[in-house]
């Protein structure tokens, strides 16, 4: 072993250390299953903002996006918009509301469990239907966090693919089956401000050690001319609209993340959220600038040579090793595997809390004590792990591509179930269902065709609104709620 792979894996094993510590710290914490699924809401402003970000960008945001604008050019920075106007509109009217909402329904744990709730559903059919839908589309989103660090220790120590997919998922499932909400919190909230100091540090210094920002700048007016232009190829006028819709469309998907949304849920003040929000705003909008950098500034940084296919998502792993010291290059590694880590553990925990909560509670045990549905869920963390695993043996899958499928499936199922029930009382319980199946059918049949090209999250969302709003009117008007405090539920926007 040299002395260079010694120093990168010293700087992996104080990371992985300290994540690991964190797990087991947080396991004589979580003996409940409020504690162990949301936390007992007990988050601060700082760890939810930063939690919701890191569980938000995965390894998608430091391999997926930078090797997206490696290949594209600047024209990738319209998915960024999106994202960031997704971002900003999340927090701003739906926060807040969600908070508020899902602790008056009953101290709702989950967004099935919330669902149920706020339609008075005995029949428990929301909450059954809702976890499925969350079972199928985070198989396929924790797979593609699995494939990034496939390709993290595959590209890092040269290990074999197979054997870096189970590195990865062990880490994960460590402290995401002993530590629940709180580990997965806190190591977040770590992660999120590794990731932020990592994706800024790349490409500017690769930009001082190509001359500085002008130099650099001009540099990829020479060699790389088209990546400059911010309307890419424009000769095909349907084809360049139709793109642009998609990228921006991907901002709807924020209404519909349960790993976000349950970052909102689980604060213990609704009042911290606006400061919550500016810390996030910041966070969002500098890291996709930088991300975006990274292809950009790593086109030229690497001539002569060239990466094609999905190698190129791994430019920012290149330019780390060519561009620090080991010791250095092992801390910012270090950040891709806090992003793959804290997305995939985000979302293997909220699989567990559906399944456990959504079905198992309400179909097969709905007498099941705390104890018994920990248990439970510890054991989904588990069974999930392995199929995502499998589903990720692939190592010539495309990360960005395996994200865009998962995050269109519950920006289309959920996110209009959620607008709409936090925004019109007029809402039904069928028009729920019908939303989120609607949706949720139309992803999963749109991909297969992929027709005009159009991503399948903007039909998702489209018909599910329609769904909702059409059932909804066909149905008898709801009931008022029936609240324990009216005037406090008046002030929390619930009424």
């Amino acid at each position: 072993m040299t002395q260079d792979n010694l120093m990168i894996i010293i700087a992996f094993a104080l990371y992985l250390g300290l994540m690991m510590y964190i797990g087991v710290y947080y396991y004589r914490k979580s003996n409940s299953i409020g504690d162990y699924i949301l936390g007992g809401r007990q988050l601060g402003p700082w760890i939810t903002a930063l939690s919701a970000e890191a569980s938000d960008m995965s390894g998608w945001m430091l391999m997926g996006v930078p090797g997206l604008a490696y290949t594209t050019g600047i024209s990738g920075v319209w998915i960024a918009v999106g994202l960031t106007l997704g971002t900003w509109a999340n927090w701003n009217f739906v926060s807040r509301r969600l908070r508020n909402h899902t602790e008056v329904a009953s101290d709702s744990l989950t967004l099935p469990d919330y669902l149920k709730n706020r339609f008075h559903d005995q029949s428990h059919s929301v909450a059954v239907i809702s976890a499925l839908f969350i079972l199928i589309f985070f198989l396929i989103y924790t797979s593609s966090g699995f494939v990034a660090g496939g390709k993290l220790f595959n590209t890092i120590f040269g290990l074999d693919y197979t054997t870096s997919l189970f590195i990865t998922a062990g880490i994960v499932v460590f402290y995401t089956f002993l530590g629940g909400f709180l580990a997965v919190s806190w190591t977040d909230c770590i992660q999120g401000a590794l990731m932020f100091f990592a994706i800024l540090a790349v490409p500017i210094t690769a930009a001082m050690y190509l001359g500085g920002p002008i130099e650099t700048f001009q540099l990829i007016q020479h060699e790389f001319p088209q990546g400059l232009s911010l309307f890419g190829d424009t000769t095909d006028l349907f084809a360049w609209v139709i793109g642009l819709i998609s990228a921006l469309g991907w901002g709807l998907g924020y209404f519909g993340q349960p790993h976000i949304l349950v970052r909102f849920m689980a604060i213990s003040d609704a009042r911290e959220l606006k400061k919550s929000t500016n810390i996030a705003m910041v966070w969002v909008i500098l890291s996709l600038l930088a991300a975006i950098s990274v292809g950009l500034i790593g086109h030229v940084y690497l001539l002569p040579d060239k990466l094609v296919g999905t190698d190129a998502e791994t430019i920012f792993l290149i330019m780390t090793e060519r561009l620090f010291t080991p010791f250095i290059a092992g801390l910012i590694w270090s950040a891709v595997l806090a992003a793959i880590m804290s997305t995939a553990s985000a979302q293997l925990l909220v699989t567990a809390s559906a399944i456990a909560n959504d079905f198992y509670a309400n179909l097969i045990h709905p007498k099941a004590s705390d104890k018994e549905l920990v248990l439970v869920s510890r054991a989904i963390v588990l069974i999930v792990a392995l199929i995502a695993i499998y589903m990720a043996m692939d190592p010539n899958s495309y990360i960005l591509t395996m994200v865009a499928y998962a995050w269109a499936g519950f920006g289309a199922a959920f996110g209009p179930a959620i607008l709409f029930s936090l925004f019109w009382k007029r809402m039904t319980r069928h028009g729920c269902l019908a939303g989120i199946i609607v949706g949720g059918l139309t992803v999963l049949i749109w991909k297969q065709f992929e027709p005009f090209g159009l991503y399948e999250i903007v039909p998702g969302f489209i018909f599910s609104s329609i769904a909702i709003y059409v059932v909804s009117l066909m149905g008898k008007i709801p009931p008022r709620p029936v609240l324990k405090d009216y005037k406090e539920a008046e002030k929390m926007h619930v009424l």
